[in-house]
C-alpha cells in the first residue's frame, strides 16, 4: 500500500524517459503515482493514466483541434486549459496529495496554469528547464509552488539531470507526507503589511484579533506575497481582509514589483468586506541590484537591503496612486471602510525623517477624498498609520462589522 500520490505531468512523447524516472524514484520510496500526458503530436511508450486525449476533451477541445490549429503555442494553452482542469478534479476527489510537473519553455509555461488551479497546501513542484528566470512574471507563480533548475536534461536521462530530478520527486512526495493544510477551524483575516521598520499596526492588530477568535495571516506585499493574498481572496478564504499595503498598486502603474494588474480587486468580486488603508502608497518597489525602472530615474529612494530598493513618488503620482485604489474599491460588492491616515502612511514619511513630504501627503488625501466612492465609508485620522489611534479606529470598525453580521465570527 502507498500513503501519498503524486500527480506527475509531462509531454510524454518527448519526456517519456525522464518522466518515468520520476515515477520510479517516487515509487521507490513508498509513494503511488497517477500520470498525465499532455503531449499533442507523439503516443507514450506506454498508456498514462490520464491520457492526452482526455486532457483536451478537460480544455473544452480535442487534440484534433489542437493539431489543425498548426500553432503550437495555441496548441499548448487548450492542453494547459485542460491540465488545470484535471488537476484540479482529481484533487478534489481525493485521488493526489500533490503534483509534479517537468518541462522546457512550453511545459513551464502550462505548469503554472496546473500548478495555480490547485488550493494552497497542495504540494506542487515543477521541474523546468527555466527555473527562476526573469521569463517567468510573477502575477503567474502560484504562492506556494517550488522549483528546481532542470540543468543538463533538455534531451534524455544522465547523471546531472537525474540529481535534480531525484531531489524534486523526493521533495513532492515528502511535502505531501508532511504538509498541514490550512485547517479553516477560525474565520481567517487576511492582511498585507511590510516589515516592522516601516508599517507596524499587525503587531497591535493580530493578537487583538485572534483575542477575538480571528486567524491572522499576514501577507508581505512585495509581489509575491500580494499575488497569494489575491488567490485566497479569490477563493473566498477570508472572513475580511485589511489590506493596508497596497503598495503593489503604485509598483504596477510605476514598473516596480507588481502583483498584477488584478491587485486590490479580488476581495471586492467575491463579497469580502474590507478594510483597506494606503500603507506606503508614495513608494515603488524594485530589484535593488538593477537600474531604477526609466520612469524612477533621478528619484529618492529608500535601500531596504541589497534585493530591494523604493523610489518615491512625485505629487501628480501620487494622485494617479489615489485614483487607482478608488477605482478599484468601486467595483466591490461587499462593504469597504478606507482608513486615510492624515500624519503619514509609512515611517518613513513622518515630519523629519527622511522621505517626509508634507505636500506630496496632502496632495494624495485631497484625491482620495475627492474621488473615493460613495458607497466606501472614508475614515479620515488625525494619525499616522503606525500610531496607536490607526489600529483602534480600525477595530472600531471592525467590530462593529461584527456586530452588524458583516463580518461573521
Amino acid at each position: 500500500m502507498t500513503d501519498k500520490t503524486i500527480l506527475i505531468a509531462g509531454t510524454y512523447d518527448t519526456k517519456d524517459d525522464e518522466l518515468l524516472y520520476l515515477a520510479d524514484v517516487i515509487r521507490g520510496q513508498g509513494g503511488g503515482v497517477l500520470t498525465m500526458d499532455v503531449s499533442v503530436l507523439g503516443d507514450p511508450s506506454r498508456p498514462t493514466d490520464i491520457s492526452k486525449h482526455a486532457v483536451a476533451e478537460a480544455g473544452g477541445s480535442s487534440i484534433q483541434a489542437a493539431i489543425d490549429s498548426g500553432d503550437e503555442n495555441v496548441a499548448m494553452q487548450i492542453m494547459a486549459r485542460g491540465a488545470a482542469a484535471k488537476a484540479l478534479e482529481l484533487y478534489r476527489a481525493g485521488r493526489i496529495d500533490g503534483v509534479i510537473v517537468l518541462g522546457g519553455t512550453m511545459g513551464t509555461d502550462l505548469a503554472l496554469d496546473l500548478c495555480a488551479a490547485l488550493p494552497l497546501g497542495v504540494p506542487k513542484y515543477v521541474v523546468s528547464t527555466v527555473s527562476f528566470s526573469p521569463l517567468l512574471p510573477p502575477e503567474r507563480i502560484p504562492a506556494d509552488v517550488q522549483m528546481i533548475l532542470w540543468a543538463g536534461g533538455l534531451y534524455g536521462l544522465n547523471s546531472i539531470c537525474k540529481a535534480s530530478l531525484s531531489q524534486a520527486a523526493g521533495a513532492v512526495l515528502g511535502a505531501a507526507r508532511s504538509v498541514e493544510p490550512p485547517k479553516r477551524d477560525r474565520p481567517l483575516i487576511g492582511m498585507t503589511s511590510f516589515g516592522k521598520t516601516v508599517l507596524r499596526y499587525m503587531v497591535a492588530l493580530k493578537p487583538a484579533l485572534e483575542a477575538r477568535g480571528f486567524e491572522v495571516a499576514v501577507f508581505h506585499a512585495t509581489g509575491m506575497g500580494g499575488r497569494a493574498f489575491e488567490s485566497l481572496a479569490a477563493e473566498g478564504a477570508f472572513a475580511a481582509v485589511m489590506d493596508f499595503a497596497p503598495q503593489e498598486v503604485a509598483n504596477h502603474l510605476f514598473g516596480g514589483l507588481s502583483a498584477g494588474e488584478d491587485r486590490m480587486t479580488a476581495a471586492g468580486r467575491a463579497g469580502i468586506p474590507q478594510l483597506v488603508a494606503p500603507g506606503c502608497y508614495d513608494l515603488v518597489d524594485f530589484v535593488g541590484w538593477q537600474p531604477a525602472p526609466a520612469p524612477l530615474a533621478g528619484r529618492p529612494t529608500h535601500a531596504h537591503n541589497r534585493l530591494l530598493t523604493s523610489a518615491v513618488l512625485e505629487l501628480e503620482e501620487r494622485r494617479q496612486v489615489a485614483r487607482a485604489i478608488c477605482g478599484k474599491l468601486a467595483g466591490a460588492t461587499a462593504p469597504v471602510a478606507l482608513m486615510l491616515p492624515r500624519g503619514g502612511c509609512n515611517e518613513w514619511d513622518r515630519p523629519g525623517a527622511d522621505l517626509h513630504d508634507a505636500e506630496g501627503l496632502a496632495a494624495f488625501c485631497d484625491e482620495i477624498t475627492a474621488q473615493v466612492p460613495e458607497a466606501v465609508e472614508l475614515h479620515a485620522l488625525d494619525a499616522h498609520i503606525n500610531d496607536a489611534e490607526f489600529c483602534a479606529a480600525v477595530l472600531a470598525v471592525f467590530d462593529r462589522w461584527v456586530a452588524e453580521g458583516i463580518v461573521r465570527a
